[in-house]
């Protein structure tokens, strides 16, 4: 899989000048996919002529590398342009080839990128899921900068959500584990460093601490004009300018609104009609009232551009000229203009800005001593007032219910997981059927005495290997479906040699699509079930088999199939009933295990997690076996 160097901001010139001299196309597709991942956060005009000429090239030669980093480039211009479904699908398009030929880095990387415009789209929960994979993976190949990514995403929900105190720890935690990484940073790592700025920012404008709100901003801010990357800069410049109008300091809120409407490179117009906006209020407080007029039309006029439905801003807009023709005395014009205002407060239905209308209706009246409207309108303010102050309420709490929900979650998960593990210690114990052991060790014996010592070490160190990793395994939670894999065909070799002298075959097969080395899985899940169908299908037979199947189920899951050519549960009951040694065995170790799968499959709220068939002949139904459907969540390998 080709992973190009990041560049950075130094290498530019040289890269574009290689990119004039290279004429043959391979060539300079490493060198537009590099230049691209550049500019797709600084110069999204030029990232977006590099990928027009990427596509062309990808066009006439088959390079999936390449056009795999081509989707990965256009879902993040297409982000920094807000389109945000289009990024949607673009990433959802990179996973996919991801998942046939990428590496996990580079697969936890973009679920952390598709984190991006899942939030701007709203969508909480699938954000919170394609992170939590990126996590699942991480935990396996750990990388330090990516966890950084993950906690920085992961405060944005917790913002979204209003769990500012929780959002200010993971955004601290992600400035600390960038800025701590041991490598130079690269172009992505100072885009994720602004996130984390911009990010505490609005925490703490939300919690009115604007003086650290502006400290925030600026340091987005002068991170962004540092590194050129000005695709978002308007709207830091906004913040900031907000931020100081709110500290009332209105000359420097004036200039950040200045820059805010100069800065030409973002694509978005709202900040800069919020700009506008803003610098005429602060005219308006100036007495400037020809060029604050001026800034109303503008800002109106882009408010409008971008949706004729933008009701809470034009009222606003015309809140302020409603005022400022008020203290021009020029009356009827003020009216009209707060009239309007309360209009589209109305249709926008924000309970604050009506009673922010209301009170500005109120003084107007009551400064031309016509009291009565103005009693009335005061009255419509508390009305509107206290409706907000429901609705502020109402809100907090059900912010303290999806805090509360969070939590309860995470601690009945963790009590699920305990529980999980005592069963596991449980089934562990029971998990080697006495029959098996003493049957082993007798064929060992047999191999002894009738002098076949090749054999009886051979058949001893077997056996010796897989009581050891029973007893190793069975101090772990987790194991690698590879190991799992391992542990089976060890046990199914000397149940092959020396319990039933070749009279079984076995068989287990695992689709190309799973990655065994790298899927964690309960410590001896299959085994118990492996146990069953020698035990009660196949101990009666001269020619028996077992057949274990593993493939994908979902992401989180995988599912086992273990299939026998016995004589069936019916024929198997039958047989226990009347052989007195076997009454009582049935293998403790399934009983377990499927309390232990109902735990870890109950919480992700799956169908099922253990379902067994009886095989029978179409025409006569004879009993031919039976298959046992087990879903295996699949689990993160602890790394050491």
């Amino acid at each position: 899989m080709h992973v190009a160097t990041p560049l950075r901001q130094n290498d530019i010139g040289q890269w574009e000048l290689k990119l004039l001299q290279q004429t043959e196309p391979l060539q300079r597709l490493l060198i537009i996919d590099r230049l691209a991942a550049y500019f797709a956060y600084t110069n999204l005009q030029r990232a977006e002529e590099l990928l027009e000429e990427q596509q062309a090239i990808l066009d006439k030669h088959d390079y999936p590398d390449y056009r795999l980093n081509l989707f990965l480039h256009k879902a993040t211009v297409e982000n920094q342009r807000y389109r945000y479904q289009e990024a949607n699908l673009l990433f959802s398009e990179a996973i996919k080839l991801l998942e046939e030929r990428g590496d996990v880095k580079q697969q936890a990387e973009t679920y952390i990128d598709t984190a991006g415009p899942l939030m701007n789209l709203e969508r909480l929960e699938d954000c919170a899921s394609v992170l939590e994979k990126a996590s699942r993976l991480l935990r396996t190949f750990p990388d330090r900068g990516l966890a950084a990514r993950i906690i920085c995403r992961e405060g944005f929900i917790s913002l979204h959500v209003g769990n500012y105190s929780q959002a200010i720890e993971q955004f601290l935690e992600a400035e600390k584990q960038i800025a701590g990484l041991d490598r130079p940073l690269e172009i992505k790592d100072f885009y994720f460093l602004i996130l984390v700025h911009s990010g505490l920012g609005k925490v703490h404008e939300r919690n009115d601490e604007h003086e650290k709100s502006v400290r925030s901003y600026l340091k987005a801010v002068h991170m962004c004009e540092s590194l050129q990357m000005t695709t978002r800069l308007s709207w830091h410049y906004l913040n900031v300018g907000t931020g100081y109008m709110a500290m009332q300091e209105p000359e420097n809120a004036e200039l950040y609104f200045q820059k805010a409407i100069e800065a030409s490179d973002d694509a978005n117009q709202h900040p800069r009609a919020s700009a506008y906006g803003n610098l005429g209020y602060c005219y308006l407080e100036k007495e400037r009232y020809e060029e604050a007029l001026d800034l109303f039309n503008r800002a109106e006029q882009l408010y409008k551009a971008i949706s004729e439905h933008d009701y809470n801003n034009f009222s606003v807009i015309e809140g302020w000229r409603g005022r400022l023709y008020s203290e021009l005395n020029r009356q009827d014009e003020a009216l009209e203009h707060l009239a309007q205002a309360y209009e589209y407060a109305s249709k926008s239905g924000d309970n604050k800005q009506l009673s922010n209308v209301c009170k500005e209706m109120a003084s107007f009246y009551a400064g031309l001593k016509e009291y009565k409207n103005a009693y009335e309108f005061q009255l419509m303010h508390d009305k509107f007032a206290e409706r907000h102050l429901q609705q502020t309420n109402q809100r907090k709490q059900m912010e303290l219910e999806i805090k509360y929900e969070a939590d309860k979650k995470k601690q009945e998960a963790e009590l699920l997981r305990l529980q999980a593990t005592r069963l596991q210690l449980k089934a562990l114990r029971a998990q080697m059927n006495p029959h098996f052991m003493y049957n082993a060790l007798n064929s060992i014996q047999n191999f002894i005495t009738s002098n076949d010592t090749t054999a009886a070490a051979k058949y001893l160190a077997k056996f010796a290997m897989l009581m050891r990793k029973s007893l190793e395994y069975s101090d772990l939670e987790i194991i690698s479906l590879e190991k799992e894999i391992g542990f089976l065909e060890e046990y199914l070799f000397i149940n092959q040699k020396l319990r039933f002298e070749d009279r079984l075959s076995y068989e287990i097969i695992v689709d190309d699509d799973i990655e065994e080395d790298i899927l964690g899985v309960p410590t001896m899940i299959v085994q118990p079930y492996v146990e069953n169908a020698i035990e009660h299908g196949l101990r009666p037979k001269q020619n028996g088999k077992v057949t274990v199947r593993f493939s994908l189920l979902a992401d989180d899951a995988i599912l086992c199939i273990v299939e026998d050519n016995g004589i069936g549960r019916e024929k198997a009951r039958q047989l226990r009933m009347q052989d007195s040694r076997y009454q009582n065995h049935r293998s403790r170790g399934t009983r377990i295990t499927e309390q232990r799968l109902q735990i870890l499959n109950n919480s992700k709220d799956n169908e099922f997690f253990v379902r067994t068939t009886d095989l029978r002949e179409d025409k006569t139904g004879e009993a031919l076996g039976t298959k046992v459907e087990i879903r295996i969540p699949v689990m993160d390998i602890p790394v050491k």
